[in-house]
């Protein structure tokens, strides 16, 4: 394996402190070394001067929908699109058919990632069987069988005691439950934010509260169980206080939260044209909130309270969303353009460079203690794996979602443009995507 020499990037790795003009050097498809002026003489130099060196990009929440419904995507193509995206590591979630609830079926889906991811992936199991949240699926057996994490991801485990169990059990194999926060109850009927935007769509509405409910309860489980409870893709700013209070208490949880949620408001269900309408691109499951939430969840990052950055990737068929904004089905395919959104709000001021970095590095690997499985993950440490992305923050782009690898096309940015964005990446010590030649 030829080593590789990364010269004349500001490289930044939170998990060491670093933010400076430094090179790194990849050796047998691992960090060898980080500093000012290395040298190799059998290395290929890639010159990544005015760009940003950054750890592999480490995504806690992403659907590749195999198997059950290659339609909308496969491993192949949208490992592919993570590749592009700057995400080396991806959590694929349980939304397939059959569900990985059970040790034969993981083995079968593990074998599946084996022959045709581009990234690594990492699969996390149902908390239910057939995720219909009625009995606990195999957990132990799924366990053992690899799942680095389980959840019923958009089914949310509505039986309380259901619940409890599941996080005791896992909490006894040191294992989180990510769980989809939602109150079906309160939800029923909803397909977006209630609010002004639903009201003058006359669309029903998924009231904050049922977010807000459902984490305190979850949380009140956690505690009462000593489970790991993460809180995906939160997206209330009274939601995220509870969580920074039991984080403040010490309660095993963390949360993460998409590039959607943080770059978009429900006024994104309008649609870009002059009349009142609504584009089903950007019905998303839990849906796109207030402003006033927004930079509750920015704040959230910017603070550190938030671990991690995660894509809910979630590409849909083109007939999943030509059709009434009741029956369209929720998701953003979001890996190519999450870069792009991020970067765009650091250069607005929004968004702090070194916790946007952290969010989609370190914080996730040891959130979910993934770099105890791959040691260094997330990081640039030496003996890390060669996991690098290179970002241009100069780049200015237009979402086209003709020149998407995922094969969902399903996003409210087609035709946004963007600062920032990804010029290549590395996997395993070697060049895997290029934008363009941008190397000596």
């Amino acid at each position: 394996m030829t080593d590789l020499l990364i010269v004349g990037g500001r490289l930044i790795d939170p998990a060491n402190g670093l933010d400076a003009q430094l090179d790194v050097l990849l050796r047998d498809g691992r960090v060898s070394a980080v500093g000012k002026s290395l040298s190799a003489s059998d290395s290929v130099r890639y010159d990544a001067t005015g760009c940003i060196v950054t750890p592999g990009f480490v995504d806690l929440h992403a659907h590749l929908r195999e198997p059950g419904f290659e339609q909308k995507g496969t491993i192949a193509t949208e490992t592919l699109a993570a590749l592009r995206g700057g995400f080396t590591t991806i959590c694929a979630m349980p939304n397939t058919v059959p569900a990985p609830d059970s040790a034969p079926v993981v083995a079968a889906l593990l074998e599946r990632i084996a022959r045709d991811a581009r990234v690594r992936v990492f699969a996390i199991g149902a908390v239910t069987r057939g995720r219909d949240g009625k009995a606990l699926a195999s957990l132990s057996e799924a366990a053992e069988a690899g799942c680095v994490a389980f959840s019923d991801d958009g089914s949310p485990v509505a039986d309380g005691q259901l619940m409890r169990n599941a996080l005791a059990l896992l909490g006894a194999l040191g294992l989180p439950l990510s769980e989809h926060s939602d109150d079906p109850v309160l939800n029923a009927g909803g397909v977006m934010n209630e609010g002004r935007v639903s009201e003058r769509l006359g669309l029903p509405g998924q009231p904050a509260a049922a977010e807000v409910a459902a984490i305190a309860r979850n949380l009140a489980l956690a505690e009462a169980t000593g489970g790991r409870l993460h809180v995906a893709h939160i997206t209330t700013a009274r939601g995220l206080e509870l969580v920074a209070e039991a984080k403040a208490r010490g309660l095993h949880v963390t949360c993460e939260v998409t590039p959607s949620h943080l770059f978009l408001t429900e006024d994104a269900v309008f649609g870009s044209g002059p009349e009142a309408a609504y584009d089903t691109n950007a019905k998303i499951n839990p849906p796109l909130r207030t402003e006033a939430d927004r930079l509750a969840l920015i704040r959230g990052i910017n603070d550190g309270i938030i671990d991690a950055i995660a894509t809910d990737h979630a590409p849909h068929a083109r007939e999943d969303k030509l059709c009434e904004f009741d029956h369209a089905a929720p998701g953003i395919a979001c890996f190519e353009t999450a870069a792009g959104t991020l970067l765009t709000q650091v250069a607005r001021g929004e968004l702090d460079l070194g916790r946007v970095v952290a969010a989609l590095t370190v914080g996730p690997a040891r959130a979910w203690k993934l770099d105890a499985r791959v040691a260094g993950l997330g990081t640039l440490s030496p003996g890390a794996p060669g996991d690098i992305v290179i970002l241009d923050p100069a780049r200015r782009w237009t979402v086209d979602t003709a020149t998407f690898a995922t094969k969902g096309k399903n996003t409210p940015l087609q035709g946004s443009e963007l600062l920032g964005g990804v010029r290549a990446v590395i996997t395993g010590g070697v060049l895997r995507h290029e934008l363009e030649v941008a190397h000596g």
